[in-house]
């Protein structure tokens, strides 16, 4: 039940990332789901542990990494298609 959690609120991250910066992100919920454990690993190593947490990820530094992380995979994305 733990795994489930973990990736429903991983999920919840990358949608909010995703919300904020009015982007889609590739992969639908897959893709929200990575972007939102990613993020929240980015997050956390760059802004540490602060703030609420939920299922083990720490909620202001996880959605701030998950923006930082759909930002730089859009503009990867936006480059990879303008060739």
């Amino acid at each position: 039940m733990s795994v489930i959690l973990y990736l429903i609120v991983g999920g919840l991250i990358g949608w909010v990332a995703g919300l904020i910066l009015g982007k889609d992100i590739p992969g639908g919920i897959i893709g929200n789901m990575v972007a939102g454990i990613l993020g929240s690993w980015l997050g956390g190593k760059l802004l540490g542990s602060w703030g609420w947490e939920v299922q083990g990820f720490y909620v202001f530094p996880s959605v701030i990494g998950g923006v930082i992380l759909v930002f730089v995979a859009s503009l990867i994305l936006r480059s990879m298609n303008k060739k």
